[in-house]
Parts: C-alpha cells; sequence; structure tokens
C-alpha cells in the first residue's frame, strides 16, 4: 500500500472449566524456606546471635580484669607494683608488674581497673611520675551497648546486603517456581476473559482476521458440532502482518472473548542462558494447556525462535534451535481429539522454518494489512470514542488524509491530537488538533532552525519545484501540502496525497513519480545555475526506484521482462556472506546503463517543464517565503491563470493488473 510521498530538502550525509483447573497454574510459588518472611525472619535470628557473641567476648574480656579500690591503687603505686596506665576520664586502667601481681592478690589477672577522684588528677599524675610508671591517655569509651552496635555494625549490614542479594538471586531464577529446579517452568500467563479489557467490537479493520480466530474460539467452545461433521480442529493459526496492525491485539481480544483457559507468552520468554531450559518451558506450557483442554496458547513474536534451523554462526545446537525443536514435536504430539489451538503472531513470516509453516502445525494463516479508507474511519471511531470531538472534525476526511497509515499509526494520531488539545488548555479536540498530530507523525517534529535569508530563498525555490512538478504530471499524486518549515531532518517538505490505496504502479505513475523527486534539484539549477547537497534524498529514492523499475519489474525494453535483481535472502538467515550475481558484467553494466539513462531522461523532462513554467516557479517560491505553509487550495489559487488547469484529482492513476506492490 502506498504511503504518501514526501520529497524534503535534505540537511545531513470466564469459564467452563473453572472447577476443574488451579487459580493459577503460572503464579509465582515459593516453599517455606524461600518466603520473604522466612528469610527476614532468619536474617534478625543471626543479628541477634553476632550481638550476642559480642556481649559475650566483652564479658570474657572483663572476667580478666581485677577492680581496685582508689587506697589500694595509690599503696600499688608506692609500692611499685604497678607497670604501667592508661587514664581513660575519671577511669584508671593498668597492668601489673609480676610481682604486684602475687602481692595484690590478683590470682590469673593481669589487669586491674578503678575509679579516681575529680580532685586528683595532679597529685595522681605526679606520684605516678615520681615512680617511674609508664602514663598513657585515652578517650571516654562508650557505654557497652554502643561497643557492641559500632563492632557489629559492619557485619550486620554485610549480613543483610547478602540476604538481599540472596531474596533477589531467588526471585528472578525461581519467578514461577519453588526452587532453582522449577527453572524450565512455563513462564505463561493465564488469561481469564474477565481480565482482559479488549474485545473483538475493540477491532476494526480486520474482519477477516476476526471471522478465523473467532471460528477456532466457537470450534472450542462448541466442538461436537464440528466434529459430527467431520471436522478437525486446526492445530494452529499463525497471524502475519507489518507491525501495526493489530496481531498482538488481535491476540489479547481472544483472550477477553474466550471462555476457555487462555495462555499468553512471547517467543522471547522461551529463550534462557542455560541449555534445554527453552524445550522444559515449551513442555511445561503444553502440559498444561493439554491439562486444561479445550484451551488456547498464543505465542507473540514467533520469529524470535521460529527462525530457520542450521542458519547464522550458532549452528544446529543453540538454545533456540533446540526450544523450535520442541514447539515442532509439540504441535505434533496433540492427541486427535486435543482440543488445544496455538495462535501465534509475527512480522517476519520470511524467516520462519519450513516445518513450522506446513499443514498440521499451523494450518491457517492470516495476513492482516494495513486498513483501507472505510476500515480506517472504523478504527478512529473506535480511539475517538471516549473523546469529546468537536463538531468540525470530519473523521471520514481524516481517514482519506491517512492512506497507508497502520491502526497503531491511528491510535497514536487521536492520541497526539488529545495531547494537542491539552497543550492549547481546551475542552474539545477540534480540527486543527487532528491535522497538526498528522503532520507531526507523517511530517516529522518541527524544529527550530535559524536560516539566513539566503538558505531560506534556496529552500523555496527547492520545494517549489517540488510542488509545481507535482501539479503540473497527469500522473502524479495530488499535492497535499507545501512547507520551508524545518521538520525532522529536513528544511522544508513537499507532501503528496493519493486520493486511494494503490496495490500496484504502473510505469507512467513511477516515472511522474521521479521527476517529481527531481523537482528540487532541477529547480535550483534552473534559478541559480547550480545544485546544493539538500537533493541527496531525492536523489536516492529515486535512484532505488529506477533501480526496481529496471532490473526487477521488467520496465525496460532492451532488458526486457527479466529480473537481474541479486538474492533477497536475510545475512542473518546463515545463506552465502558473499552474495553472487546470477548475471554477468556485461549485463549489470547494461543494467546500471539504463538506470543512468532512465534517469537523465525524466531529469530533462523535468527541467523542460519548469523553464517552460519559470513565471509559476518564481509565483510558488514567493508565495512560500511569504506564507512559510501553502495548503492545497493556497497553491491553486496562487497558480491560477500560470499554468494549465489540472483534471480533476487524477483518480485512477493506473490499474495495471500485473503491477507491483509497494
Amino acid at each position: 500500500m502506498t504511503r504518501p510521498h514526501l520529497s524534503s530538502t535534505d540537511t545531513s550525509n470466564d469459564s467452563k472449566n473453572d472447577s476443574k483447573r488451579p487459580k493459577d497454574p503460572f503464579s509465582i510459588r515459593k516453599n517455606a524456606q524461600g518466603t520473604p518472611q522466612n528469610q527476614w525472619a532468619l536474617f534478625l535470628w543471626m543479628t541477634f546471635a553476632i550481638l550476642l557473641v559480642f556481649y559475650y567476648l566483652q564479658g570474657v574480656e572483663q572476667q580478666t580484669q581485677v577492680d581496685l579500690a582508689y587506697s589500694d591503687f595509690l599503696q600499688a603505686v608506692e609500692s611499685e607494683h604497678i607497670e604501667e596506665v592508661t587514664l581513660r576520664g575519671q577511669s584508671v586502667e593498668g597492668r601489673f608488674t609480676e610481682s604486684g601481681r602475687e602481692a595484690m592478690n590478683a590470682g590469673e589477672a593481669e589487669t586491674f581497673e578503678t575509679t579516681r577522684p575529680v580532685i586528683e588528677s595532679d597529685r595522681l599524675l605526679e606520684r605516678l611520675e615520681q615512680n617511674g610508671i609508664q602514663v598513657s591517655a585515652r578517650p571516654v569509651e562508650p557505654p557497652w551497648w554502643q561497643q557492641i552496635l559500632i563492632n557489629a555494625l559492619p557485619w550486620i549490614l554485610f549480613l543483610g546486603l547478602l540476604f538481599w542479594f540472596w531474596g533477589r538471586m531467588q526471585q528472578r531464577m525461581m519467578a514461577n517456581g519453588g526452587g532453582p529446579f522449577s527453572m524450565g517452568k512455563s513462564q505463561a500467563r493465564q488469561v481469564q476473559s474477565e481480565d482482559s479489557n479488549v474485545r473483538l467490537d475493540d477491532l476494526a479493520g480486520s474482519e477477516n482476521a476476526k471471522r478465523e480466530v473467532t471460528e477456532v474460539v466457537d470450534f472450542l467452545k462448541n466442538p461436537e458440532r464440528y466434529r459430527s461433521l467431520g471436522a478437525r480442529i486446526p492445530r494452529g493459526v499463525l497471524m502475519m502482518g507489518p507491525p501495526g496492525t493489530g496481531k498482538t491485539l488481535l491476540g489479547k481480544a481472544v483472550a477477553g472473548e474466550a471462555e476457555v483457559p487462555f495462555f499468553s507468552i512471547s517467543g522471547s520468554e522461551f529463550i534462557e542462558m542455560f541449555v534445554g531450559v527453552g524445550a522444559s518451558r515449551v513442555r511445561d506450557l503444553f502440559k498444561e494447556a493439554k491439562k486444561q483442554a479445550p484451551s488456547v496458547v498464543f505465542i507473540d513474536e514467533l520469529d524470535s525462535i521460529g527462525r530457520s534451523r542450521g542458519a547464522g554462526m550458532g549452528g544446529g545446537h543453540d538454545e533456540r534451535e533446540q526450544t523450535l525443536n520442541q514447539i515442532l514435536a509439540e504441535l505434533d504430539g496433540f492427541e486427535k481429539d486435543a482440543s488445544v489451538v496455538v495462535l501465534a503472531a509475527t512480522n517476519r513470516p520470511d524467516v520462519l522454518d519450513k516445518a513450522l509453516l506446513r499443514p498440521g502445525r499451523f494450518d491457517r494463516k492470516v495476513t492482516l494489512e494495513n486498513p483501507h479508507r472505510d476500515a480506517r474511519r472504523r478504527i478512529l471511531e473506535v480511539h475517538t470514542r471516549k473523546m469529546p470531538l468537536a463538531d468540525d472534525v470530519d473523521l471520514e476526511r481524516l481517514a482519506e488524509m491517512t492512506v497507508g497509515f497502520s491502526g497503531a499509526d491511528l491510535a497514536n494520531l487521536a492520541n497526539e491530537a488529545a495531547l494537542e488539545a491539552g497543550r492549547n488548555k481546551q475542552d474539545k479536540i477540534d480540527w486543527d488538533c487532528f491535522s497538526d498530530a498528522r503532520d507531526r507523525e507523517l511530517l516529522g517534529e518541527a524544529k527550530d532552525v535559524g536560516l539566513s535569508n539566503a538558505e531560506r530563498h534556496i529552500v523555496a525555490y527547492h520545494e517549489a519545484g517540488h510542488a509545481l512538478l507535482a501539479y503540473l504530471l497527469p500522473k502524479a499524486d495530488p499535492l497535499e501540502k507545501v512547507t520551508v518549515l524545518p521538520r525532522s531532518q529536513a528544511l522544508g517538505v513537499t507532501a503528496q496525497m493519493p486520493n486511494e490505496e494503490r496495490y500496484n504502479m504502473g510505469e507512467a505513475y513511477l516515472r511522474d513519480r521521479i521527476t517529481v523527486m527531481f523537482g528540487g534539484r532541477l529547480a535550483e539549477s534552473v534559478v541559480f545555475d547550480e545544485v546544493s547537497s539538500g537533493a541527496e534524498n531525492d536523489i536516492e529514492q529515486a535512484t532505488q526506484l529506477a533501480r526496481r523499475m529496471i532490473a526487477r519489474w521488467g520496465m525496460n525494453r532492451r532488458l526486457g521482462p527479466v529480473t537481474f535483481a541479486q538474492s533477497q535472502e536475510h545475512f542473518f538467515l546463515g545463506k552465502e556472506m558473499a552474495q553472487q550475481r546470477e548475471f554477468g558484467e556485461s549485463t549489470a553494466s547494461l543494467v546500471d546503463e539504463e538506470i543512468r539513462e532512465l534517469l537523465n531522461s525524466l531529469e530533462d523532462r523535468g527541467r523542460k517543464l519548469l523553464k517552460e513554467n519559470r513565471q509559476a516557479l518564481d509565483a510558488l517560491a514567493s508565495a512560500l517565503e511569504k506564507h512559510e505553509t501553502l495548503e492545497t487550495n493556497e497553491i491553486r489559487e496562487t497558480l491560477n491563470g500560470l499554468v494549465p488547469e489540472r483534471d480533476g484529482d487524477h483518480k485512477g492513476n493506473d490499474n495495471n493488473a500485473n503491477g507491483n506492490k509497494e
């Protein structure tokens, strides 16, 4: 489906089985030793033990000291029975000599402790000096409980950190089990219908996909009706499509609609650093699903584990491939009447293993595309039904202006419009909010760039060249808006909006499209006799499109209906690292020559048109410099009388039956 074409100036190089099923088979389970309450209780007991040990050690130390009366201490000083003393506030601690310990009847104690009066400070020091006793001083010690805390606190903190780290490791390694042996348990989440706030009514524009999954769910709810007709339940339904088309949302809607157990898991949740864990989780998931059958298993992002086996540098024995092998075995291992359906979603069906896609595993393949106009309108109605819209909001017109938008793009568009109204302190969301939100998503975020007058003049002519050729060429998409206000990575933008979805493109349309791409560069050349670096992105897009026309789509008489494109195999699938061309050097040179000739001829055509309509080019550039942004009506008014009137809006530009989709 064709997205709007942008030409820009570049600036850079509840269930029936509730009674039979466990309430929460995939909830976090912990054994008695692994509960956080028991862990912290153990931590408190160990802290108490540490404090008790420190208290005991201090008591033992105190038992080795003798308490002396101060008078006995003075007598011991005079008798030279003391070797050294330590003064700590009013406390005096010291050590006996060998003879002093016997004389003072200290027994095995080598040290003593006494308390001196305050008035004895100077006299005591004189006595100690006269008797040659070594004197030292220490600061006053804190109470015993403070000493214990000071000495034990580092150990308590270390122990607490150890228990915290232990608990965190248990939570990560045993998130869905009772111990390290339960790492292979499935991490799938069981979703009840009442727990999901998404229903099939919330999905618009995916009627075929909704019909497919609704039929599967109906089979699970009423299997006997289908079996009586000889029908077999589909093993799997693979939902494919580009990002944002609603694959995951469809899975959530099935969870909301189903009256059977619904297990949801992402493909990446199977993979673990330990070999065999992914396969074990697959076995556990399907075991639970079969135990509660009929049931539905939803695997999101299947390509994360379903890529072709034996691909890449991982070989055929890595964890991802073993997980895929187990999925293949489980899909084949269903009993004949087992009512288990696997829903899977991916936006990369081209990289999936062929064995995964064959009938009997994924019997149905549902493709979700970007929505058409009516579907876009219904999607916008869903996303805006709770929004206060102003009277000037026309969702039909907005759907016409959003060709190529996916469902996710439209949801973001509605949200951006609401944010814009909030920034403007409006009570309702008006049309200007939606228009600004569409420009933000389509053209990029506006940025403040200080351009000089000369640069602004060049940018105006550049965008005027794009716009004028888009207006003149009969097969080109109609103009939507032209602006010289810098947005995203561009200094200016010319937006073309097709009137309808384009599923194939004819040669005439492609030629006009390339010519419009050259419009900015040609306008600079015609007006200033030189070109700037602002056309880099235009040249790149034009070259890519011309190469597709000649080398892939057969739009060249000399080369004929032959494709000369190189293999489109994905590098990471382990194909040839240096891909060889399937054609010779002379053919490659001819392809390059035809591409160059096509681009040169289209450039000459565009230059001729601009020179013939130089007055219109000057008028359009002048209007852009003055107003900065021109809408469709303003462009038509500016060019009125200067160029021929366009024949309608060029609806039905091309309808080749064998065209190519882009």
